[in-house]
């Protein structure tokens, strides 16, 4: 049987397109390779939302070639597609799939008759990534997506459900709703429809199948929050995950309207502060950009002061690089690399401070977890850990055949950021 290896770049998205690609390949009997084997065909699925992404593609590309000198190689995702005049420099690139219609005659040229309507697995994982929706329009002056995936699509519900109900068969109990800008799901549909919508008809299915799954809704804008979906989410605390991304990127409303941010602060902490008003607990994560260009001394303490407010459960900290053919690139008043670093720092240490809070505001309280991995404790006492509703680490004493179960803990302990726990009495898998 032919071989195959995939290395997958960058973010969810891509994740779940490698997973597809995947699930056709072994419908015309691919087989994955064993680390340590060459493969017949190597599959690089690629990121090109910095430059540093650029470069860690040809890196990959080069090695993934040196590893295995006999393969074919595939490059997909979007540095393909931004970058398709690279495509003669690497002569041991076989297949440059720059759209779907590529890989789609790809697939078909390989014989498959029938392309995969959705994934039925996701590799070795208890949670499985689920594509909603594709491409992005909004434009803001430093992304560089909405010119790698410009059209918007949205996955027609009845392949979603389709989907879900497989992976439920097939052993995950954690679907991740994700897309490039999820929000505007259902925008290009006829008619509209919305992301609510779709999360209604999802638990809707659920319910009525009494599938043992629960749902995180992955990154939105805090715009995108509508009072619908904050009511399901109250109604369904189980079945919905009480965690929020929403994109931040900076406190300060002069360098919101430089990155052409549709929101400025005052309505982003308004939104999320209803939405902690109305969630119990809700875990919200965000985005930050550190020395965005023109970025002074008192823009950052602004975007401090807004972190430190909203109390964010996480925040994921990025610093400026310049991203060739966006309006970004070409912005004056550059912060210098050592700055920016020390603001790096310095919200880091914030933002870790508030995630321990965050973390110690749950002593007591009993959440849901996905156990994924069996703890290695020296001793015959059974531990699992896995991955909370509200995103955090949490471990357990549980039986080995809990793993890759929900169940409902009870928090006992926390260390930094991470809970320790007891087994509700009876243990309880929640759901189905």
């Amino acid at each position: 049987m032919p071989t195959l290896k995939t290395l997958t770049l960058g973010c969810k998205v891509n994740q779940y397109e490698t997973e597809y690609v995947r699930c056709a390949l072994q419908r015309l009997g691919y087989v994955d390779a064993p680390e340590s084997d060459r493969a017949d065909l190597v599959l690089l699925n690629t990121c090109t939302v910095t430059a540093q992404s650029d470069l860690k593609t040809r890196k990959a590309i080069r090695k993934m070639a040196k590893e295995n000198p006999c393969a074919e190689i595939l490059v997909m995702g979007c540095f393909a597609k931004s970058r398709p005049e690279e495509a003669a420099k690497f002569p041991e690139v076989a297949h440059w799939v720059s759209d779907n219609e590529t890989l789609e005659r790809f697939l078909i040229d390989r014989g498959l008759a029938v392309l995969p309507r959705g994934i039925t697995a996701f590799a070795e994982r208890h949670r499985a990534f689920v594509k909603a929706q594709d491409g992005c329009t909004v434009g803001c002056s430093y992304c560089i997506i909405p010119k790698v995936r410009p059209r918007l699509q949205s996955r027609p519900p009845e392949h979603l459900l389709e989907e879900i109900q497989t992976l439920s068969d097939n052993g995950y109990r954690e679907i991740v709703l994700t897309g490039i800008h999820l929000g505007h799901y259902g925008v290009d549909s006829v008619p509209k429809s919305n992301l609510a919508e779709l999360v209604r008809r999802i638990l809707d299915h659920l319910e009525q199948r009494s599938l043992p799954i629960r749902l995180r809704i992955s990154s939105l804008e805090a715009v995108e929050v509508s009072e619908e979906l904050i009511e399901l989410i109250r109604a369904f605390p189980q079945r919905i995950c009480p965690h929020l991304h929403l994109s931040m990127q900076s406190g300060s409303d002069d360098i919101l309207r430089k990155m052409k941010r549709r929101w400025l602060s005052g309505p982003f902490i308004e939104k999320c502060r209803y939405i902690q008003s109305w969630l119990d607990q809700v875990a919200l994560s965000t985005d930050v950009i550190v020395g965005f260009p023109g970025e002074t001394d008192r823009h950052f303490r602004e975007t401090c002061e807004v972190v430190e407010q909203l109390g964010f459960s996480k925040t994921h900290i990025f610093r400026f690089s310049p991203r060739a053919g966006t309006e970004a690139a070409a912005l004056p008043d550059r912060v210098p690399p050592a700055i920016q670093k020390e603001r790096a720092a310095e919200l880091a240490a914030i933002a870790e401070r508030l995630r321990e809070q965050y973390a110690g505001s749950l002593l007591g309280k009993t959440v849901q977890i996905l156990f994924e991995t069996e703890e290695q404790t020296g001793t015959t006492k059974s531990v699992l850990s896995g991955t909370s509703d509200r995103y955090l680490k949490t471990t357990a004493a549980a039986p080995p055949m809990m793993l890759g179960q929900l169940a409902d803990v009870r928090i006992t302990e926390v260390r930094g950021e991470e809970l320790f726990g007891e087994l509700t009495a009876p243990a309880s898998a929640p759901l189905g």
